[in-house]
């Protein structure tokens, strides 16, 4: 055997670099580093140790020679000079990997095939005993790469690839290799931070791989203690008693790092059917007294370590398709960026992320950030100081604000702010002014940026005027047939013209409406395609609306009062909310504590902003939605909820629709069967906008029936008592 050998350390691009120097830490003088690995001289005891101890290699490739070949024969040819009786028994398994290209060689399967020959030719006894191919649990794993015309050929002293460690064998549906995490974290500073006692949390842990690799570093546990089979298990020239010697000294290490005080190490998980098989990961390891898990969704995440110290924030949040669309994602990160800012000021935080522009959503300015893979795909590594001084005021405009341009419908009149009142639209001016005066001191105080600010207060000014955190959404009525068409318009432009300056905002910022009679739900019909959301506050919760593509925003103000009541009771109850529209009121009963919560509508286009609505609160798909006809999902289901809220459309005809859906016909059926889900001592909401409504009488002598009509009425609304009608039923 010789006494220098040489290795090719492979793994993932990005963090050659970090392998360089854990080698060299590992007793490799002579190390190169080149694309996605590193070449290392040394014996065999270094050999052993870098498959014990490396956090950052996928596999030990012990060279065994290299060649010139110029097609399939030469390649079997300098194969078949290696002794392979040196390493391995003629009745022995193996398994090839071959990449690279060769003149003849099409494509890997015949280049492996080609070598497997050529190894078996060499071994085959003259009673005809040769070795086998396993592919899954070789006893030896010979790997081949073939580049301008030289061959390299090695045995795989790793077996499986070094990242499965052996502990993860359940994980998330978005599973993120243990050298990559490893990888993060050491980029973060982590093995510093452990060595002072730091903590660390990661607020969407999934698996909990950065929990795990981050508690064998600090517990100064060999990353591959634990592995049972290896490439060199059955390799002739294996010695076991350096082998063994190299393990001893890392399980006494792991010993002495056990029985030091764990560090704070917690990781948090929104969906509870992880839990178990993250702590099982967590077990297998040997980490379950250094850390915990705990069921907690992003917007409740506070970080409080034992000692108060600080520390890392590591997560790696999704990018792709766990969470929905790009939209959806947007407003996790900028929760995300929240919850850094609000609640773990004074930590460090490493953020890997394969989308940079989502990043950039969290309003933090990262001071350093490193190019990384997860597999094939690109990603950042973006590394914060949650400092103030490293804060982005005002980092998250609305698509809408970005955009530079007027958000007005096409029916909008461009005026500008410094336009001279007419003595009529110094009127409209005054009584908006008083009307601001009141209710903008009323909605700060409940925490609301969106409120309906005049609603036809004067008959000659037939418009509805809501506020929206800095916009102004004008919805026209239909004037009074005593009031000539002429008249009707110049009242419009009065109105478009005292706005702005009332309300000290750029005309642009007002989106004009002109409301006609509509039937069902032809409210909800696409008007525009810009597809610009803006963000608004109610109560304890962030809700999306569009101004621009449809007549309604997204969000019912009139309906606040009911939501605010629904997060008051819903806490440790299953929520089902029918009808569910963009499903505001689901947002507020998960944030109320409601134990799971089921939305439903026909419409993909709401249930798609209804996920934005709850991504953007942290809430997590652990929130069923469902696309169905509510009457039809009804007759179906067979689920017990104990807070139920039902506001249906007035009429409604989709194509999706097997019937014609008509409130004042059908809600007898359709609060029968919703009582029929209704938890024993459950409450269920009924509400609807058509002003001829009535309900049935027969109601009322089946179950408990209460109007609460005017206690769903907010001061903004208190003007218009008929908008809606709202019933508290209980069996």
């Amino acid at each position: 055997m010789r006494e220098t050998l040489e290795f090719f350390i492979t793994c993932p691009k990005g963090i050659e670099g970090l392998l360089l120097d854990e080698l060299r830490e590992l007793g490799a003088e002579s190390a190169r580093e080149t694309v996605a690995g590193v070449h290392v001289q040394g014996d065999l005891q270094l050999g052993y140790r870098i498959c014990l101890w490396s956090r950052l290699a996928n596999r030990v490739l012990m060279v065994l020679g290299r060649f010139a070949a110029s097609d399939a024969q030469g390649l079997y040819d300098g194969v078949a000079r290696i002794d392979w009786a040196d390493h391995m028994a003629p009745d022995g398994s193996l398994a090839v990997d071959f990449s690279g290209q060769l003149p003849g060689v099409d494509n890997t399967h015949f280049g492996a095939l080609r070598v497997k020959d050529a190894i078996v030719d060499r071994l085959r006894t003259a009673e005809g005993v040769r070795p086998s191919v396993d592919k899954a649990n070789p006893q030896l794993r010979i790997n081949v790469h073939c580049r301008s015309g030289e061959v390299q050929l090695a045995l795989d002293l790793s077996g499986n690839s070094l990242h499965q460690r052996g502990y993860r064998l359940q994980q998330g549906a978005a599973p993120f290799k243990e050298n990559l995490a490893a990888a993060v974290l050491i980029r973060a500073g982590w093995p510093a931070l452990a060595a002072q006692g730091a903590a660390l949390a990661d607020p969407m842990c999934g698996s909990g791989t950065f929990l795990v690799e981050a508690g064998l570093m600090a517990a100064d546990i060999a990353p591959n203690l634990h592995r049972q089979h290896w490439g060199f298990s059955h390799w002739l020239q294996h010695v076991p008693a350096l082998w063994q010697r190299l393990h001893d000294e890392a399980r006494l290490r792991a010993e002495a790092g056990l029985a030091r005080p764990p560090l704070w190490i917690r990781g948090y998980e929104a969906d509870p059917r992880l839990l178990q098989p993250l702590r099982n990961n967590i077990q297998r390891a040997g980490l379950g007294e250094w850390i915990k898990v705990y069921q907690g969704e992003l917007a409740t995440f506070a970080p409080n370590p034992d000692r108060g110290q600080g520390g890392l924030i590591v997560c790696n949040p999704p990018y792709g398709e766990r969470l929905g669309d790009t939209a959806s994602l947007v407003y996790l990160y900028q929760k995300l960026g929240e919850v850094l800012r609000s609640e773990c000021t004074g930590w460090q935080a490493a953020i890997f992320t394969g989308n940079p522009e989502l990043g950039r959503r969290m309003g933090i300015r990262s001071h350093k950030q490193y190019s990384l893979f997860n597999g094939a795909l690109p990603c950042k590594l973006l590394l914060m100081d949650l400092q103030p001084e490293r804060y982005i005021t005002g980092s998250s405009p609305g698509p809408a604000e970005r955009a530079g341009e007027a958000a007005v419908d096409k029916t909008a009149r461009p005026v500008e702010t410094s336009a001279r009142l007419s003595e009529s639209a110094q009127m409209f001016a005054n009584r908006l002014k008083k009307n601001l005066k009141t209710l903008g001191k009323w909605a700060r105080q409940q925490n609301i940026s969106c409120y309906r600010l005049y609603d036809a207060d004067m008959p000659e000014f037939a418009v509805a005027v809501d506020l929206y955190d800095g916009w102004a959404h004008v919805q026209e009525y239909a004037a009074p047939a005593s009031i000539s068409e002429d008249k009707a318009q110049a009242r419009l432009q009065d109105v478009l013209v005292a706005l702005p300056q009332v309300l000290g905002i750029p005309a642009q910022r007002v989106v004009l409406k002109q409301r006609q009679r509509q039937a069902g739900k032809q409210q909800y019909q696409r008007m525009d395609r810009r597809g610009e959301f803006l963000t608004v506050q109610e109560g304890q919760v962030k809700l999306l609306i569009n101004l621009t593509d449809y007549l309604d925003t997204g969000l019912f103000l009139d309906h606040r009062p009911i939501r605010l009541r629904i997060a008051e009771e819903a806490r440790g109850k299953r929520f089902l909310n029918l009808f569910c529209y963009t499903a505001s009121a689901t947002v507020h009963a998960a944030v109320g504590g409601a134990r799971k919560t089921t939305s439903v509508d026909l419409s993909k286009t709401y249930l798609d902003w209804a996920r934005r609505n709850l991504s953007l609160n942290g809430l997590s798909d652990l929130h069923q939605l469902v696309q169905d006809d509510v009457m039809k999902w009804l007759e179906q289901d067979r689920g017990e909820y104990e807070l139920i809220f039902i506001d249906p459309p007035t009429f409604s005809n989709s194509k999706r629709m097997d019937d014609v859906f008509d409130v004042q016909r059908d809600h007898v059926q359709l609060l029968d069967m919703a009582m029929a889900r209704l938890a024993p001592g459950g409450v269920l909401y009924f509400s609807n906008n058509f002003r001829r409504f009535r309900l049935d009488p027969a109601l009322e002598e089946k179950y408990q029936v209460q109007d609460i009509s005017a206690q769903t009425l907010d001061r903004d609304f208190q003007r218009n008592a008929r908008i809606h009608r709202t019933w508290r039923l209980m069996r």
